[in-house]
């Protein structure tokens, strides 16, 4: 049996040490458990169902109110109603409800909850974000919410393992979204079954960490269990003042075992566009670029909501106008970005741009409210799926694209490639 990759390690650690290899079966213990306003209430039916009510941890539970919030109707209303009444009785602390919150997958890095090493199980699909930080987070079904809030534990299967080595250095205008669509686009969207996709080799060190945040939210757009960066100077410097507590880095054997090995040059990735209605719908920009009139264009969510890429969208929107016939919608993921984006002037220039700014929210990423979709509708988002109805109607459609590409969109009324 070979060595053991930077999941398994992670996995052997929460389940009593011993090598593990792909397709063991193990129960482990969780470092946190989360849930939103869509999957919290569903996991307190199940354990209503069984007579359950206690949790195993009320520190190590965290439920965010970002999918409905603040709330469209009144169903939305009773169920952040029903988790906050959950939390209060519970203790639970770490509760964000409107005015606090963020979408989950930037606020809990952002607030300290995330550190290089710990399992996390979220009950929300983009949960693999954290892997950014050397974490193994996955998403899970609110069943097995409920099951982790009750014994902070949980089963796995040991999953199988992509590497990834990269080298070289990204060119102007292309970010870790585009290099995460060419993956997809490369290995499509059950090219990772199950597996975990690992970053290694020195073209990491020439991606900040809003990089691989971007990066690790969509592994599971190509069918991973979790993605995982491996922890360096730049994780170190990102987690400084936010983790205090010791926390053990998770290193791959260098024997370890995996079921492929792709070589990617970053100096090769250009900007890019997945078109409707697949994430692996790959094309270069500068193919599309022209080619059709968009309706609307949303920047931000929990794929690029985070500074930085308010940064490079305001930097190209800045003293222009939002095309007529287009609605621009800016979404910064947490009210901290808010709060740093205002004050650098990012928010002035959309505004003075005529876009819209959000309150941070889920909303039209899953064309639940805030930006749904009409017929026959086309927008460019920096969200993570393009699915047909994601955003609203179902014959609308979604080309996901990084925010330098979605911001130059925006002012173009049509797919445009920032370089130009």
């Amino acid at each position: 049996m070979g060595g053991m990759t930077m999941s398994q390690k992670i996995l052997s650690a929460h389940s009593g040490g011993g090598v593990l290899a792909a397709g063991d079966l193990i129960h482990a213990s969780l470092d946190i458990v989360m849930g939103s306003d869509v999957s919290t209430p569903l996991s307190l039916q199940e354990m209503e169902k069984h007579g359950l009510n206690t949790v195993f941890d009320p520190n190590k539970i965290i439920l965010v109110m970002d999918h409905l919030t603040p709330n469209k109707d009144i169903q939305a209303a009773q169920n952040c109603k029903k988790a906050r009444e959950f939390a209060a009785a519970h203790n639970i602390q770490w509760f964000y409800d409107v005015g606090r919150m963020g979408i989950q997958h930037a606020l809990l890095p952002e607030q300290g909850h995330v550190f290089p090493g710990s399992l996390i199980l979220g009950a929300d699909s983009h949960t693999c974000t954290y892997g950014a930080l050397g974490s193994f987070s996955t998403g899970v079904g609110s069943t097995d919410m409920a099951y982790g809030m009750v014994t902070g534990t949980s089963w796995f299967k040991v999953p199988d393992a992509i590497k990834i080595e990269l080298t070289g250095k990204l060119g102007p205008f292309v970010d870790g979204k585009d290099l995460i669509l060419h993956i997809i686009g490369m290995i499509g969207v059950d090219g990772a079954r199950y597996q975990s996709i690992e970053f290694s080799g020195p073209g990491v060190a020439e991606l900040s960490i809003d990089h691989r945040f971007a990066i690790c939210n969509m592994v599971i757009e190509a069918g991973a269990k979790n993605g995982i960066f491996p922890v360096d100077d730049i994780t170190r410097e990102y987690l400084k003042g936010k983790i205090s507590a010791p926390y053990t880095e998770a290193i791959a054997d260098e024997d370890a075992c995996y079921s492929r090995v792709i070589q990617i040059d970053l100096s090769s990735i250009e900007p890019l566009v997945a078109a409707p209605h697949l994430p692996s719908n790959v094309k270069p920009v500068q193919e599309l670029a022209g080619q059709m009139k968009i309706d609307q264009v949303v920047i931000g969510l929990c794929a690029n909501g985070r500074l930085s890429d308010l940064k490079q969208a305001a930097e190209i929107i800045k003293g222009k106008k939002i095309a007529p016939g287009v609605r621009c919608i800016i979404i910064p993921a947490t009210q901290q970005i808010y709060l740093d984006a205002l004050r650098k002037g990012y928010i002035e220039a959309f505004i003075e741009a005529g876009a819209a700014v959000s309150t941070p929210t889920c909303g039209p990423c899953c064309g639940l409210h805030s930006g749904v979709l009409a017929d026959n509708e086309r927008c460019v988002s920096t969200a993570n799926r393009n699915f047909v109805g994601r955003m609203g109607a179902k014959n609308s459609e979604i080309y996901l694209a990084s925010p330098a590409v979605a911001a130059a969109s925006a002012i173009a009324g049509t797919i445009a490639d920032p370089r130009c």
